[in-house]
């Protein structure tokens, strides 16, 4: 049965007294809810299938009392202050220290690449100078990469490609790296320095007691009510939206996948817990040769968390189950850009704003998301400012 938060408490009354209807409570549905709800003091009722808010941003308590991140680890950073200023609103956060290593001949190496790495590696000593001596003698001399493959043998050649990106591709995605865009391995740096962290953005942190806490604080607001165990086809063709909707969900699912499926990797999670502090050296272990599984991660590294015990949680990507990447080929760009022209005629027709990860088939980072958020609200804030409210709109196409 679905499961209602915020006023009213009863029933069918969330039916009724809709400005905006939101499809999703993870972060981009909790800052639309929020933002209209708070600028504008509108109505809004916000969906999601899923038992809890946050999306694939939320995070529990195991059994043992350890706060873990259900659906993977959600690093937050940013460059932008003012959008950490939003977000403190909402929640305290701590210094956060994300640092990955790789496992590779048995040895566990700063990742991505730094300086550290390429000498453990070719076991030589080097500073910047001799390390991008190094590298150039080794790239592949490609000068327009068209896939990952080619991109990654264009900066750090043969070696370093098969030793840390080939497997570890071949597992998260399913396919080798050259029927990849290059942007898939092109997001992690080669450092020719010693910085061990993950990115080398300005704020890394995490919210204090997690994003779920968070998330819902986001919604406690008066003008917001949240329905929780509902999928949003239960409810589309009943709620007429005086203002608009915000859908989150699968772009391809929103239209009953009437232009074909699109291609998404999906991820299985194994927690196990420990009966002692740390588990891991760094909050995750990356695993591109070994095992079944692409990482570890253990975390409590980074959540501020203090306790006795630990959990580290063991990621196995999937092709089937829950979307959680779109995969990023020129065949999937192709029929995404056909669905895009639905969506925007969509748009245009009933008011209907597709955003998120999903919605708009794109990968995005969570302060990336968060911004994609803050961007559509303000374009339905212009729009809806610019056009009187529906007394009956037109439903969403069904």
């Amino acid at each position: 049965m679905p499961t209602i938060f915020g006023l009213p408490s009863e029933g069918v009354a969330v039916l009724d007294d809709v400005d905006l209807l939101v499809c999703g409570a993870g972060p981009v549905g909790c800052v639309v809810a929020e933002r209209a709800a708070t600028v504008l003091g509108w109505k809004v009722l916000v969906v999601d299938r899923r038992p809890h808010v946050a999306g694939n941003c939320h995070d529990s308590h195991a059994a043992n009392g350890v706060l873990v991140h259900n659906y993977g680890p959600h690093y937050f950073r940013t460059d932008d202050e003012q959008l950490l200023r939003y977000l403190s609103r909402f929640a305290d956060f701590v210094p956060a220290n994300y640092e990955v290593r790789s496992q590779v001949r048995g040895e566990l190496y700063p990742f991505p690449i730094n300086l550290t790495t390429l000498e453990r590696f070719f076991g030589r000593s080097l500073d910047t100078a001799s390390a991008e001596r190094l590298l150039a003698e080794r790239r592949l001399p490609i000068a327009n990469p068209t896939n990952s493959e080619e991109y990654v043998l264009s900066r750090v050649g043969r070696e370093l490609y098969e030793a840390f990106y080939l497997n570890y591709t071949l597992k998260q995605w399913g396919v080798h790296p050259r029927a990849l865009d290059p942007q898939v391995c092109g997001r992690v740096p080669v450092r020719l320095d010693r910085d061990a962290r993950y990115v080398g953005h300005r704020f890394q942190v995490m919210p204090n007691g997690g994003f779920t806490k968070l998330f819902v604080r986001m919604l406690n607001h008066r003008n917001v009510r949240t329905l929780l165990n509902c999928d949003f086809s239960e409810v589309r063709t009943l709620i007429r939206p005086r203002r608009a909707t915000v859908y989150c969900g699968p772009i391809d699912a929103y239209f009953d996948n009437r232009l074909g499926q699109l291609p998404y990797r999906s991820l299985r999670f194994d927690f196990v817990s420990h009966e002692t502090e740390w588990r891991q050296p760094c909050v995750q272990i990356n695993y591109p040769n070994d095992y079944g599984y692409t990482r570890s991660v253990e975390i409590k590294h980074v959540t501020g968390q203090r306790h006795p015990e630990t959990v580290v949680s063991y990621e196995t990507p999937t092709a089937e189950g829950e979307p959680f990447y779109p995969v990023p080929r020129r065949e999937s760009a192709a029929l995404y850009a056909r669905y895009r022209e639905l969506a925007e005629a969509e748009t245009a027709r009933n008011r209907v704003y597709f955003c998120g990860r999903l919605a708009q088939y794109r990968y995005f980072n969570t302060d990336e998301v968060i911004q994609e958020a803050l961007a559509c609200f303000q374009t339905i804030r212009r729009r809806c400012a610019a056009a009187p409210p529906a007394s009956s709109p037109a439903l969403p196409a069904a």
